[in-house]
């Protein structure tokens, strides 16, 4: 698996013909129109098949037909994740009145039975694109790069750093703003011990989203190697701990050597001993730092989990 090797990015484009709007109870029944009396078979029973979208509409509605067009046109593009049901709430206004709907255009998401998002108002094209995807899992070149993503996880597990980093970086060639992509190749480059190229991958970042929520584990792991670089000798902290056991700064030290060695349990347990001892050190560091490592490993890893038992027991006993 290469860089170069394209499977994962346009090979997936679903081609269609869309008929133009008027023409949506086409062959392919994607759309219909519906009636109270046929509300159930159409929307109720036809939901626990794929996710269905109600469009409430009526004729005097401008925002309505300003909406119709791009919402026909995801929703064929959509390649049969969804259906689109479109009912005029003039002539089939109980449905519309059961579901508590006040204004038009509105458009209900019906899944497995049950009515489980919407929205409301002429929206443009990507904001119904990215409901779609919401309501019915990605398709096509999201669904490629979901499946690459995937992948790449896979060889990262098995040890294939190398592997991981080829398709990472194919997904990045075939859409260089994917902030999945980027915080994992990052991430893995930063495992690897290469903080430079770490940082490189970072710098590509699209404007305005360098906080996203994606990037707060990477960008927490250089932030703590950038620490662990100016500690210096893990053994002299050791002696210095040996022969002053009450040396909170070199356990500190320690504890952030120790994780980045990939001792966690050990590196919580640093931090917590100081806590125990003194725990208005350094204005409380010793918490705020393990706090900082539970970010870095995310809030499932088995030794965040096992810390913050700790932490709660310290701290509330």
């Amino acid at each position: 698996m290469s860089a170069d090797n394209n499977s994962f990015g346009g090979g997936y484009t679903v081609q269609y013909g869309a008929p133009p709007s008027g023409e949506s109870a086409g062959a392919d029944n994607t759309i219909k129109d519906t009636t109270t009396a046929s509300f159930t078979a159409d929307v109720i029973q036809e939901s626990r098949q794929q996710p269905v979208l109600v469009d409430f509409w009526a004729p005097w509605c401008g925002p309505c037909k300003q909406l119709a067009p791009a919402l026909e046109k995801a929703v064929r593009e959509a390649g049969g994740r969804v259906k689109l049901v479109k009912m005029n709430i003039d002539d089939h206004p109980a449905i519309a009145g059961q579901l508590g709907i006040q204004s038009i255009p509105a458009v209900i998401a019906f899944s497995n039975g049950q009515p489980v998002d919407g929205f409301m108002g002429a929206v443009p094209e990507s904001q119904i694109r990215e409901f779609i995807d919401k309501v019915a899992g990605p398709g096509g070149e999201a669904l490629a790069a979901a499946e690459a993503l995937a992948a790449a996880a896979d060889l990262r597990a098995e040890g294939d750093l190398q592997g991981a980093v080829q398709v990472y970086a194919a997904v990045l060639q075939d859409d260089p703003e994917n902030l999945e992509a980027i915080a994992a190749l990052a991430d893995v480059l930063v495992d690897a011990g290469n903080l430079d190229s770490a940082k490189e991958v970072l710098a590509r970042i699209p404007e305005g989203k360098d906080n996203a929520p994606q990037l707060a584990a990477v960008k927490a792991k250089i932030a703590l190697a950038d620490q662990v670089a100016e500690l210096g000798d893990s053994a002299e902290l050791e002696r210095r701990l040996a022969a002053d056991p009450n040396d909170h700064q070199a356990r500190f030290d320690l504890a952030l050597i120790q994780n980045a060695l990939g001792e966690r349990g050990q590196a919580a347990d640093s931090l917590l001993a100081i806590m125990k001892a003194d725990r208005s050190w350094n204005d409380d560091g010793a918490r705020l730092q393990l706090l900082q490592f539970f970010e870095a490993w995310g809030m499932s890893d088995p030794a965040t989990l096992a810390a913050r038992r700790k932490l709660s027991s310290l701290l509330f006993s």
